[in-house]
This record gives structure tokens, sequence and C-alpha cells, in this order.
């Protein structure tokens, strides 16, 4: 009986586990003009110039630029000297996904035991600071412009939630997933949402 209880214990605790590491889905949303977007020389620029120069624009602007490379497109290394030119903004946005709770807690329980039969009873007591589950959405937007007219020819927009603390909460590590998935069949069908895994 004993060995049975614990295989189930296994089985809950690997099945946590599995859920806790699934990979979050992707939701990507296209637009353009349906019509060929030849690949040429493209810039990449942060929508906020004030983020050109941190580090963090270029970890975000490394990941547009893998994609764009894969699709025939150039990466220059500045504006004037591009045909196109990519604008990128990344939002990122934390919520509370359930109530606080305490870390663990700790059970005690006692007993005395007469002749006819016993008696039991137990409290149990949190231990340790309080914890809220929380979620981190980070959101990407993507668009490519003309440099001669700063017409747009193409727009995307990718989101995706995973709980905090775990890899793809990370900022580099979700941009470099949703550029991967905004640039899955470029362009896309324009207007059409889809769910990129």
């Amino acid at each position: 009986m004993k060995l049975r209880a614990t295989s189930v214990l296994f089985g809950v605790v690997a099945l946590l586990a599995g859920c806790a590491a699934q990979t979050p889905m992707a939701e990507v949303t296209r637009f353009h003009l349906n019509q060929p977007i030849a690949p040429g020389n493209i810039a990449i620029e942060p929508r906020d110039p004030a983020q050109g120069a941190s580090l963090e624009f270029e970890s975000y602007a490394g990941s547009i630029g893998r994609e764009l490379k894969a699709r025939g497109f150039g990466i220059a290394p500045d504006v004037p000297r591009s045909g196109l030119v990519a604008v990128v903004g990344v939002e990122r946005m934390t919520r509370q996904t359930g109530p606080a709770h305490s870390a663990f807690s700790i059970g005690l329980g006692g007993g005395s035991f007469g002749s006819g039969g016993g008696v039991g009873g137990g409290i149990s007591f949190p231990v340790g600071k309080k914890t809220v589950p929380e979620a981190t959405r980070t959101s990407l937007f993507v668009q490519i412009k003309r440099r001669s007219d700063g017409s747009v020819i193409w727009e995307g927009r990718a989101q995706m939630e995973a709980r905090t603390g775990t890899p793809y909460a990370a900022p580099a590590a979700a941009v470099d997933k949703l550029a991967a998935a905004m640039f899955k069949d470029f362009p896309g069908e324009s207007g059409r949402t889809i769910t990129v895994k």
C-alpha cells in the first residue's frame, strides 16, 4: 500500500513538473498589402529612440535580425544606408494570477490513546514570506517601412504570457521566441491571428 501511494505521489509530481515546463504559446497577427515583399537592406531601430543605445534593445535587434536574415534581408548598420527600416517595440506587463500563499506550512499533530480508543488532532500554520503567483506578458511590435517615404509595407504583432520566474518570462528569451513566431511563414496571412507553440 505504501509503495502504491509513493508511486501515485511521484506521478502527480511528474505531471505538475510537466505542466510547469510547458512552452507558452505565442499569439501572432500580421498585416500587409498582399503584395510580394522584396528582401533588401534593412536597418533595425527602436520605436522609442531613447532605447537605441541600450544592451536590452541590442538583444531584441539581434533576435529580429536573425529572422530577417533567414528570409533574405541584409542587415544594414544604420538607417541612412538601408532601403528599409524595421521599427521595433517591446512592452512587458506583470499581473497577479492567484491569491497570496506561503511557501510552505508546518503541521503539528498529537493524540492520546487509552484502552478503548484514541483521540487525535492537529494544526498547521504557514511559514515564511507569502508569495503571489504572477505571470509576465511580453508583446512585440515590428513595422517594416520604406525609408524613402516612410510607408509601412508590413506589420507584425506577437504576444505571450509566461509564469514569472520561468525561462520565457525573461525579456531576451521572450522576444527571441516571439520574433521566431512572428516571422514564421513570412509575410503570413494578413489580418489573421494565429497561435504558435
